[in-house]
């Protein structure tokens, strides 16, 4: 009889979960500026997974030298032009997609890794524990994120790990601060305290209860900071405390770019281009996603 009767709600909520899901992906697929940033992450992640296969001249993006091709124009040959090493531009802009990509993938998911649960225990036990958390929060966000990863990258050592390091250093605090506003409004609501009335754990609550509704915010910021922390990464190969040439890295490239300007404008320009598309994809997506999880946020 237990079973009879459970069945029918069982069968009601997952319909009711199927509809969700539909009404989120046509509400998606709706707005052209989140179909745009798709297609531009999908194309990415194409070329990330791919690249080595479609690169014409896979072996440049190691910084192999054919001072024949040095500097050469863009052509039918060379897409993008040659560098001052005679190596395919092309090429290595297709395969640093992928060093990219996992640098921006390394921060963002480091950062949540770290900044979630503080967040989560800050919003939800509040009392000393939020205000050693927020406390520990606050002076990582007294300081100006980029002076912070330059100096921490300063004491490291320029390169693409030491980089990574010192930005997902920088970038946990914002996870924290999302994560405990949205538990901090969540740990009195009415199925919370029904939780705790029937004695559910500290744990249960927090995995079954807070943490499923925190998703969505933390979804929407972890897209949007992709490009955000791909841009930030390259800004430090640009400066030299990044990835080191002959890398292939879109920053370590406009690095050394730089002082063939303007006669020779295709290196820079190309690798530039590849970080404005990169960040744009991510930020509609990102956009596109907030308009659907978190609307009231949105119209906000």
């Amino acid at each position: 009889m237990s079973e009879t009767i459970a069945a029918p709600g069982s069968a009601e909520r997952h319909a009711a979960t199927i509809r969700q899901a539909r009404f989120f992906v046509w509400s998606f697929f709706r707005s052209p500026s989140a179909m745009l940033g798709l297609a531009i992450v999908g194309a990415f992640l194409v070329l990330a997974a791919f690249g080595p296969w479609i690169a014409p001249y896979p072996g440049d993006a190691a910084g192999a030298m054919n001072l024949g091709n040095r500097l050469k124009p863009p052509s039918a040959a060379h897409w993008f032009g040659t560098d001052e090493m005679g190596n395919d531009l092309f090429s290595r802009v297709v395969i640093a997609t992928r060093t990219s990509l996992w640098i921006g993938l390394t921060i963002v998911g480091v950062s949540a890794l770290v900044g979630v649960p503080l967040g989560i225990a800050a919003g939800y036990f509040g009392g000393w524990t939020r205000a050693v958390i927020m406390r520990a929060t606050d002076i990582f966000l007294s300081v100006p994120g980029i002076v912070l990863a330059l100096a921490i990258v300063a004491a490291l050592g320029p390169g693409i790990l030491n980089g990574v390091i010192a930005l997902s250093i920088v970038w946990w605090p914002g996870y924290v601060r999302l994560v405990e506003a949205k538990a901090l409004s969540l740990r009195n609501e009415p199925f919370v305290e029904a939780a705790r009335g029937v004695g559910a754990s500290h744990a249960r609550i927090l995995a079954l209860h807070i943490l499923p509704n925190c998703t969505s915010p933390i979804i929407v910021k972890a897209s949007m900071d992709m490009g955000l922390a791909i841009l930030a990464a390259a800004s430090l190969g640009f400066i030299g405390l990044g990835a080191k040439p002959p890398a292939p890295e879109w920053g370590a490239m406009i690095s050394v770019a730089r002082t063939y300007m303007p006669n020779w404008w295709w290196y820079a320009v190309f690798p530039g281009l590849a970080i404005y598309l990169t960040v744009l994809g991510f930020n509609l997506f990102g956009d596109g996603l907030r308009d659907v999880l978190d609307p009231k946020s949105s119209r906000s």
